[in-house]
């Protein structure tokens, strides 16, 4: 059994079976929706999408508070190892690797490459998603921030749970997230990305009540919480 947990925005916490701890996107000291504190969060892996401050910003503490290892692509790899991370591993999209806890893959993700944080200006790199195969019944994908995009039809039917951003402005919204239900057809759909903001802000119900009967639609509390799977 393992289980996802969400600390609001697009920040989850992942508990593989054999209690391998991932935190994706970490984004804690700034994000309106959680109290948690970054350096009493636990941590073997830390999985960022992209170097956005809402996804990256805690990344660098949370790694040197956890000692966990960074995963991102490798440009984000570089500028962490400026800032004194020295466990890493770089990926970039379309490549996969089998980690302790499982497969991980790297996928498209349409959306800004900006780095930030304390001499970041130099760095760029591709936003992507992650796919996580835990096994059978068992795949997650983060899709990170993200336009629809039709690449998203190359996860169809190898998608078990999928965390959509359904915020729109910045990401996709909710007419294009029921598309993407669409095109990936995972069994569980779980939203993030929203009301974190006024440029933001969605019902998450209405998102529901779209997609209707092509997946179940379960809207996490942040802090409140937890899916099991």
């Amino acid at each position: 059994m393992a289980k996802l947990d969400f600390y609001g925005h697009a920040t989850f916490g992942l508990t593989t079976e054999d209690d391998t701890r991932i935190i994706i996107d970490p984004f804690f000291a700034e994000n309106p929706w959680t109290e948690v504190e970054v350096n009493k969060v636990e941590a073997d892996f830390i999985f960022c999408t992209h170097g956005h401050f809402d996804h990256f910003a805690d990344a660098i503490p949370l790694a040197k508070a956890s000692g966990a290892k960074f995963v991102g692509s490798f440009e984000l790899v570089e500028y962490v190892e400026t800032q004194g991370v020295t466990d890493v591993h770089p990926m970039h999209i379309g490549g996969g690797w089998d980690f302790s806890f499982g497969r991980v893959k790297m996928v498209t993700a349409v959306h800004g490459g900006r780095v930030y944080g304390e001499g970041a200006e130099a760095y760029t790199t591709n936003p992507g998603g992650f796919v996580f195969d835990l096994g059978p019944g068992r795949r997650l994908y983060h899709a990170g921030d993200t336009g629809l995009t039709l690449d998203m039809k190359l996860l169809r039917d190898k998608v078990d749970i999928a965390l959509l951003p359904i915020g729109d402005n910045f990401t996709m919204g909710l007419e294009d997230a029921v598309t993407a239900v669409e095109f990936i057809r995972p069994a569980i759909v779980i939203p993030c990305h929203y009301q974190t903001w006024p440029y933001i802000e969605q019902d998450p119900e209405t998102f529901k009540t779209m997609v209707g009967d092509r997946a179940t639609v379960e809207i996490l509390e942040p802090g409140q919480s937890s899916y099991d799977f």
